[in-house]
C-alpha cells in the first residue's frame, strides 16, 4: 500500500471520521484548526487520492461525494508494517527496546504489553 504525504492523510483522517462528504465537508472539518484552504486545493488532494486507490465516489450532477474505500485500520497496519520494516529491521523487539530506551514507554506500559502478549498467547 502507498504511504500518504501529510496532506492526504489529513484528508483521509477526516474522511474516517466523517464516514463520507463533500470537499465542503473536508475543507469545514480543517478550517477549525487553521484559516480554511483553498476549495481547489483540497479537492485536488481528493482527487489524488481517488487515484491511489484510498477514496471513492458517488457523482449527483456535477457534485461528487467522497467515502473511504480503504479502512483506517487497514492503512494503520500497512503504516506499521513499512515504519517496523524500515526502521527496525523487522523486529518488534528492536521497536519496543527503542520505545523504552526513549522513554516513550514507562514500566506500566511495559507491564500492560506484556500482558497483551500473554493473553495474545493462551488464545493460540
Amino acid at each position: 500500500m502507498e504511504t500518504l504525504t501529510k496532506k492526504e492523510e489529513d484528508v483521509m483522517q477526516i474522511l474516517w471520521k466523517l464516514k463520507k462528504g463533500f470537499v465542503k465537508d473536508i475543507i469545514s472539518q480543517m478550517s477549525k484548526d487553521s484559516p480554511a484552504p483553498p476549495y481547489n486545493t483540497i479537492s485536488s488532494v481528493v482527487r489524488i487520492l481517488v487515484k491511489k486507490g484510498f477514496v471513492e465516489f458517488k457523482q449527483y450532477g456535477n457534485t461528487y461525494e467522497y467515502f473511504p474505500k480503504i479502512s483506517k485500520k487497514k492503512y494503520k497496519k500497512s503504516i506499521f508494517k513499512t515504519l517496523i520494516s524500515n526502521y527496525f529491521d523487522g523486529s518488534l523487539t528492536q521497536l519496543a527496546s527503542f520505545m523504552v530506551k526513549e522513554n516513550k514507554l514507562d514500566n506500566d506500559e511495559v507491564k500492560k504489553l506484556l500482558k497483551i502478549i500473554e493473553e495474545n498467547e493462551d488464545k493460540k
